[in-house]
C-alpha cells in the first residue's frame, strides 16, 4: 500500500465525497425550509407537541391560606331534612376516612363537607 492511501481511498476521492455529502444536505435543508414557509402554524404547532408536552395552565392560587389548606376544621358527614336544616351525623378528622364513610351511600341528601372551626353546623344547608 501506499503510504498516501492507508485505507485504499484516495485524498480526492474523500474530499469529493465529502463535498458530494455537503450539497445534497443543502439541498435537504433547503427543501425543509421550504416546506416550514408553506406549512399552516396549526401543523407546525401539532408536530412540535407530538415531541414536547405543553404545560397545562394551572388555576390561580389563593392570596392565602385557606381554612380547609391549614386543616383547622373537621370532615362531616351530614343530612338535609325536609325544612332544609342541616344534621351533622359523623365527624371526621380527615377527607379520606369521611369519604370511605360515605361510599356506599344512597341518599342524595346525606353529603360530606369540610366545616372549619367556629362556623356553625347550620351554614352546611346553604348551597
Amino acid at each position: 500500500m501506499a503510504p498516501d492511501r492507508p485505507f485504499g481511498i484516495d485524498p480526492e476521492e474523500f474530499e469529493r465525497a465529502l463535498r458530494e455529502v455537503g450539497i445534497e444536505f443543502r439541498d435537504l435543508l433547503g427543501k425543509a425550509g421550504e416546506y416550514i414557509d408553506r406549512a399552516s402554524v396549526s401543523t407546525l404547532a401539532s408536530l412540535f407537541d407530538q415531541f414536547v408536552q405543553p404545560q397545562r395552565s394551572r388555576p390561580p392560587q389563593p392570596e392565602g391560606e385557606t381554612t380547609g389548606e391549614t386543616g383547622s376544621g373537621v370532615w362531616v358527614i351530614y343530612s338535609i331534612d325536609d325544612a332544609d336544616e342541616a344534621r351533622v351525623e359523623q365527624v371526621f378528622p380527615s377527607e379520606l376516612e369521611a369519604l370511605r364513610a360515605h361510599r356506599d351511600n344512597t341518599d342524595e341528601r346525606r353529603r360530606v363537607r369540610f366545616l372549619p372551626y367556629g362556623v356553625p353546623a347550620t351554614a352546611l344547608g346553604t348551597p
